[in-house]
């Protein structure tokens, strides 16, 4: 693997500071697709891609991207956490949109070496960790709906906190009930760049009327769905329930961990298709007692408050309640070393 130094090195931000997805490391990994096969990777100083105006990606969308995370405990211990079910879950992605699928172990090798240059970039306070954006697409400079003959894979890397309002104060949520963002059969299940273009609109619109995120419902507006930027889980009558995996919604890594470690500590968890009228019924009965966003970025992000055909829920007294608390601190624990990694979820980077 080439490795080619910067001259200079950037100054780091305030780790105190951080501003999701604003500050890029040093270096970057890449490799390019073409005549059939993955060229050599290397590590290179983070820079501005260059590409032709007429690039696929650019004219269709054909992109993929993944979400992990690196960690850096009271010793210096340097892990990633589930990076192979990331990787694992990108070639799935690939697959869907026609595009090349990678050695996971090769990649995984790749990244491992891109994170022990850039471990002093690692925060380490409650909810950080050094955000990794291993990304896909398609580079040739062709105008046609044909098939891609070439295209780049890389890894940015940057330090964040947690993407919503953390595990300590609650976000406000609302239920769309006009746009869709994907159906079975579509590419929902692929973490693609289209399925994030199609959301932004009815985000921005859930802001205006002061909701931090919009909970989609399936194409007919009955069940539901995921969060835009995470999976949901409810608490109701003291069970865990989350949305089935229909095929047009994501499957979440820190959805299956959360299931995985709440069914480890003994609640029972119910995957099912979800009618939004029942899941207010629940709320307005109180046994909906609990409700929470689970992904890489948000890691465990409680809700507070429901929107619905303009009118607001609140949900278990509009606290943190226990089980999001619990899911949290067993999380972190885990990824952190604080806590044993019962499940071989967590890859040491050694020097």
């Amino acid at each position: 693997m080439k490795f080619i130094k910067r001259e200079t090195l950037k100054q780091k931000p305030d780790f105190n500071q951080l501003v999701f997805g604003k500050y890029m490391t040093d270096y970057m990994l890449e490799m390019d697709w073409e005549n059939g096969k993955w060229g050599e990777m290397k590590i290179v100083p983070y820079a501005d891609l260059s590409l032709s105006p007429a690039s696929m990606i650019l004219h269709y969308g054909q992109g993929i991207f993944e979400g992990a995370k690196a960690f850096k405990n009271e010793k210096g211990k340097i892990t990633l956490f589930r990076i192979d079910a990331n990787l694992n879950r990108m070639n799935k992605s690939a697959i869907r949109m026609s595009m090349p699928t990678f050695d996971v172990e090769q990649v995984k090798k790749g990244i491992e070496k891109l994170v022990s240059i850039e471990r002093e970039w690692i925060p380490t306070g409650e909810g950080q960790a050094l955000y990794l954006r291993p990304t896909m697409i398609a580079t040739e400079p062709t105008i046609g709906v044909k098939t891609c003959m070439h295209f780049k894979f890389y890894v940015i890397c940057c330090p964040v906190a947690s993407y919503l309002t953390g595990i300590n104060s609650l976000c406000k949520i609302m239920i769309e009930d006009k746009y869709v963002r994907a159906c079975i059969g579509g590419t929902g299940e692929a973490k693609c760049v289209g399925n994030y273009g199609a959301s932004f609109l009815a985000m921005e619109e859930a802001k205006k009327k002061g909701y931090s995120q919009v909970l989609w419902l399936d194409v007919n507006h009955k069940y539901v769905e995921e969060v835009g930027t995470m999976n949901v889980i409810f608490v109701i009558n003291g069970e865990v329930v989350t949305p089935s995996l229909s095929g047009s919604i994501l499957h979440g890594i820190n959805r299956d961990s959360a299931i995985t470690i709440l069914k480890g500590k003994g609640y029972k968890v119910r995957e099912e298709f979800i009618d939004v009228a029942d899941l207010l019924k629940a709320v307005k009965d109180g046994s909906l007692t609990e409700m929470f966003g689970v992904g890489t970025a948000a890691i465990v992000s409680p809700v507070g408050v429901l929107g619905y055909e303009g009118k607001d829920y609140t949900i278990g007294n509009n606290e943190v309640g226990p089980v999001s608390k619990l899911l949290f601190e067993e999380m972190m624990g885990i990824q952190r070393g604080k806590l044993p990694d019962k499940y071989g979820w967590v890859t040491e980077i050694k020097d």
